[in-house]
């Protein structure tokens, strides 16, 4: 779930290498409406053993598959490895070897340049046989461009109980070009932002609660008065996915995304697209946020920084983000109550203040088989493992129970603390795995399905995330367009360019000279095309 948000910024990093990749490639050849509701049932299994309780007998051999040969798979996930995970995938390879007749080695991209490297694995052809995708991971476009294999004959013959498992309808979402190129977490979630904040700090100077972006830069105020060595908001390098477009999220409504190329699209004219970029809204946007440089909200070294926001959070270093979802606020408050007791984290969602919440696409967590794959349909067997047998998922998704967790009436509960733990909760970042019959929750999640529920009664169709972008007739123009953003608009956003409308006019000026106009163009039209064939006014 990540972190990571949606983040079109991170997608556009290297944009070089992808246009390297589409070259490549081209010459290669809601039954989830329930998934809140969890069962847990049988949670004192111990998943260490291939004696735990199993969906599917370990002796049984999938449908039709050749299992004879024993083959090495190469599972890759974002973000950085838990300290247990080598225990852990001892474990799992030994219910592997004996179910599939497979060796598993997972490896992780850390999240340092994650996008780059996330790039590299698809572009130069290195063996990887599974590998998470998402909409901030750029999936339609990879799948467009022919980086996956299609899963719709696969699936029958090494999946089909998995197959079965997840709904028509999602697997329908997920499609691109008519074809199935992922497989699609089931797990109902809300992955919109919210304000995140030092609830006990706010309480303790009496300082007003964020319910907007008025009292939020209330508070904010209030910590660099009251908390002089502390940073008020965390924002980190990203400045454009972490500040700007989290901005946009919640002054301008916007229809999902974040939207590349500074184009301009809200929910409720989708049809209308403009251009943010160069704009009064953009230029009013700026001035804000220089605004908060200058009052010391934000760090003067924000382009520079490697510490995640929610590590600045958990350690005291920072008081707030702009925003984050509420699964990953929850994670990071009890990460941060585990060595900081008295310490609180508070959240406000931005959907109750839009009046608006789109719960998360098919498309938003997910694990596809690469073309790189040597063993296609062996990956497509074991990643059905970890999801229907309850052995592989809550292996993965909680540890070892009696050493990285136990259950307390259907509650989980970490061993230790965030430091001294392993494997915390979903330490893996097994989002897409997710399988709500057997997940395990702390009593703090409760806090979170009470948001899912307040969210529900918002909700609204993502009318944004099955679009899949075509950039092969303007790859150089984007490429161009990524760097001009980088060199001119970050310092903008950053807060570090005094004269704001001499700054933007200078962004503008090279950005059109990057190609923007043709590059909006394009994505106005591929844009319009879906909303009539979808039928979306």
């Amino acid at each position: 779930m990540l972190s990571m948000t949606k983040k079109w910024s991170s997608a556009l990093l290297s944009i070089a290498l992808v246009s390297s990749f589409l070259a490549a490639c081209s010459s290669n050849n809601n039954n989830s409406n329930t998934s809140n509701t969890t069962s847990n049932t049988s949670t004192n299994t111990n998943t260490s053993t291939n004696e735990s309780t199993s969906n599917t007998p370990a002796e049984a051999k999938p449908n039709g598959l050749d299992i004879s040969k024993q083959v090495d798979l190469q599972f890759y996930m974002l973000g950085d490895a838990p300290k247990d995970l080598a225990k852990i995938q001892a474990e799992i390879n030994k219910m592997a070897e004996k179910d599939l007749n497979v060796d598993v080695t997972f490896n992780y991209t850390t999240w340092t340049d994650w996008d780059q490297k996330y790039k590299l694995l698809l572009s130069t052809g290195q063996p990887v046989d599974l590998i998470f995708t998402a909409d901030w991971t750029q999936y339609q476009s990879y799948a467009k461009g022919g980086a996956f294999l299609p899963l719709d004959d696969l699936l029958p013959k090494a999946a089909p109980t998995l197959q079965q498992f997840v709904p028509q309808e999602m697997w329908d979402a997920v499609k691109i070009d008519q074809k199935i190129y992922t497989v699609p977490a089931t797990y109902k979630e809300y992955v919109t932002n919210g304000f995140v904040w030092r609830e006990d700090l706010r309480e303790k100077y009496n300082l007003p609660k964020p319910v907007d972006l008025t009292t939020f830069e209330a508070y904010l105020d209030g910590i660099k008065k009251n908390e002089p060595t502390m940073q008020p908001l965390a924002v980190g390098a990203d400045v454009r996915g972490a500040l700007s477009d989290t901005y946009r999220e919640i002054a301008h409504n916007p229809v999902g995304g974040p939207l590349p190329y500074g184009i301009g699209i809200t929910y409720d004219k989708p049809g209308d697209v403009y251009s943010y970029w160069g704009s009064d809204e953009q230029l009013a946007d700026l001035k804000t946020y220089k605004r908060w440089a200058d009052n010391g909200y934000i760090s003067k070294n924000e382009l520079n920084e490697k510490t995640t926001d929610q590590e600045k959070l958990t350690t005291g270093k920072a008081a707030a983000m702009l925003g984050d979802n509420p699964t990953r606020y929850n994670a990071t408050n009890q990460n941060m109550q585990s060595t900081h007791p008295d310490w609180s984290l508070g959240y406000y969602p931005f959907p109750l203040a839009r009046g608006l919440a789109i719960p998360n696409h098919p498309i938003h967590n997910g694990f596809a088989i690469p073309k790189s794959s040597k063993n296609p349909e062996r990956a497509l067997a074991f990643y059905e493992k970890m999801v229907l047998d309850k052995r592989y998922n809550q292996l993965t998704e909680y540890g070892i129970e009696g050493t990285n967790y136990s259950v307390d009436n259907g509650y989980y509960q970490m061993v230790g603390d965030v430091n001294s733990n392993g494997f915390p909760r979903e330490a893996m970042n097994g989002w897409a795995w997710r399988n709500p019959e057997f997940m395990l929750f702390d009593h703090s999640y409760d806090g979170v399905k009470a948001i899912f529920e307040q969210l529900d009664k918002v909700q609204k169709p993502d009318i944004f995330t099955g679009f899949a972008e075509d950039y092969s007739t303007y790859q150089a123009e984007r490429a161009a367009l990524d760097q001009v953003e980088k060199q001119y608009l970050y310092p903008l956003i950053a807060g570090q360019v005094s004269d704001i409308e001499g700054g933007l006019k200078t962004f503008m000026e090279k950005a059109k000279q990057a190609g923007l106009e043709k590059v909006q163009t394009e994505y106005t039209k591929q844009w319009k095309q879906y909303l009539t064939d979808k039928g979306i006014q």
